[in-house]
């Protein structure tokens, strides 16, 4: 099924807001990219999974709400699985500098190369929001504190 250029397009801007909104902790705007019932796994990168925008919301914000980061996505594979509906698969890096009290002896922060695995849903305000986001790293590499 095809989605039309317009959809691809505001997927997309849905994904780049995605990154400066979490990158700039704009938290509220962050959250509109995102439907109520979000599933947000992490599991393959070592993290963890949350049902619920508001949950997901508040584990990520624990984690580096005071974190210097910069995400970026490339290469947006999507395919339409219905008329309001789209799976999608970003390449993607991040840098994270975790704040000083979220430090360790061993981890300051990092920065990934892999993918997100998303669903995409056009939701009854017209907005294309991510339903389910999947991280996964291809590599990873730990930088020391400080």
């Amino acid at each position: 099924m095809a989605g039309t250029f317009e959809d691809w397009r505001a997927i997309c801007e849905t994904k780049a807001r995605y990154c400066r909104l979490m990158d700039t902790k704009d938290w509220a705007g962050w959250a509109d990219c995102f439907t109520e019932d979000l599933l947000l796994d992490t599991t393959p990168a070592g993290g963890y999974r949350v049902e619920g925008r508001e949950a997901a919301i508040a584990k990520v914000r624990e984690s580096i709400d005071q974190a210097k980061t910069a995400h970026q996505v490339h290469n947006p594979e999507v395919a339409f699985v219905g008329p309001d509906v789209a799976d999608v698969i970003w390449a993607m890096n991040d840098r994270v500098q975790m704040a000083p009290d979220k430090q360790s002896e061993v981890y300051g922060g990092h920065t990934g190369y892999g993918h997100y695995r998303e669903k995409y849903v056009r939701c009854d305000d017209g907005k294309w929001r991510i339903k389910s986001t999947q991280l996964s790293y291809l590599h990873f590499d730990v930088h020391a504190p400080g």
